[in-house]
């Protein structure tokens, strides 16, 4: 079995509005084709159309090389060489950032017909399935108003959700503002909904500690991304300080982030986007560093049903899966991307079962969506 195209897809909707932290107003997938009609499908959450071009270009030379021309010929199946086929082809102009992104995305295409090969579902290839179905909760970006954050809680609950992520939007502007989000927030879900905030980079370690001692009453699950991604130092002070558990990685990519967070840092919760991270190849990398150190893995998902799949996959194959993330925002690109779209139960969603990710795409959809 040969690779025989790699097609970047870059999906947008009508719309888009640059002030919100919205990772659901575009998409950025990939289809791997082969010679013997089975496709892969992934998806990385970054910026699509430079994605798409590290797909497209043409090489320059060595190691500034166009990721198709990389792949088309060789076999799918090689996975663990392939990713270190891009990842040196890409040192050019990659090593991280946007080229980690699209070698997700592609790595879980990988992942994606190996299962099919195999005719297992990527939990079994990469482990074992541990689960059948896992707990989610419902994210959205924070409203400006109490009232805001008040109806979506409300919302939250009477949809089946039993825990709920609120973050960025206004956060970190002032701190009675903020106080009374959380508040909002944790009187709207009651006292058993578990309740994440996701303080969107947007404070110093004096200030977060300032909020979570004000917030204790709400006792939040954890507290994500209250600094930038690269300060490990002021992670690790924060953590030895904060009446509450730390989350953070999503903006991260490679093992060696993940490793500084969770041995310098402090952080309790790592939180691998497998549309950024690596993929899979990457992913359980993670989920052994987090198996060594005893912290908890909650893969970052905010994106379509595609990154869904992955992630309930990969959290399906974890030693102690708790939680995945699930974007509620108004987007038909995280509700409707799929050709049967999953069903909350219970506040569950089902592993799928089908070989690879399990899922398939909404040929309409995606087409109405392309952006040509």
């Amino acid at each position: 079995m040969k690779i025989t195209d790699v097609e970047p897809i870059v999906l947008r909707v009508p719309e888009v509005d640059v002030s919100r932290a919205d990772g659901t107003q575009d998409a950025f997938l990939v289809r791997v084709h082969t010679d013997e009609g089975v496709t892969g499908i992934g998806e990385a959450d970054t910026s699509p159309y430079v994605a798409r071009t590290m797909v497209e270009m043409p090489s320059s030379h060595a190691v500034a090389r166009g990721l198709r021309e990389l792949l088309v010929g060789e076999s799918p199946l090689d996975v663990g060489r392939l990713w270190q086929l891009m990842f040196h082809g890409s040192d050019h102009y990659g090593r991280g950032g946007a080229a980690l992104h699209t070698i997700s995305a592609i790595d879980m295409a990988l992942w994606d017909i190996a299962g099919k090969i195999a005719g297992v579902s990527v939990a079994e290839l990469l482990g074992g399935r541990r689960a059948e179905s896992v707990r989610v909760y419902a994210s959205e970006v924070m409203p400006e108003t109490p009232a805001g954050a008040r109806a979506i809680a409300e919302r939250a609950v009477e949809r089946g959700y039993t825990a709920l992520k609120l973050g960025w939007g206004p956060l970190g502007r002032d701190r009675e503002h903020d106080v009374a989000l959380v508040e909002a927030a944790r009187a709207a879900v009651g006292e058993e909904p578990e309740l994440m905030i996701d303080g969107g980079r947007a404070y110093t370690v004096e200030s977060a500690l300032d909020l979570l001692h004000a917030v204790e009453a709400a006792r939040l699950y954890w507290f994500e991304e209250a600094l930038q991604p690269d300060d490990v130092e002021g992670y690790a002070l924060l953590s030895a300080r904060s009446p509450v558990r730390l989350a953070a990685g999503e903006a991260d990519a490679g093992i060696m982030p993940f490793r500084a967070l969770a041995e310098r840092g402090g952080i309790a919760v790592l939180q691998p986007d497998l549309g950024r991270c690596g993929g899979f190849t990457v992913a359980r990398q993670i989920a052994e560093l987090a198996r060594e150190r005893g912290v908890e893995v909650v893969p970052h998902c905010f994106s379509s049903g595609v990154l869904v799949a992955a992630s309930l996959q990969f959290v399906a194959s974890l030693d102690h899966p708790t939680f995945s993330e699930f974007s509620v925002a108004d987007s038909p690109i995280a509700s409707g991307l799929l050709a049967e779209p999953f069903v909350l139960r219970d506040g569950r969603l089902d592993v799928p079962r089908g070989p690879g990710l399990g899922v398939e795409l909404d040929e309409e959809l995606v087409d109405g969506l392309r952006a040509r």
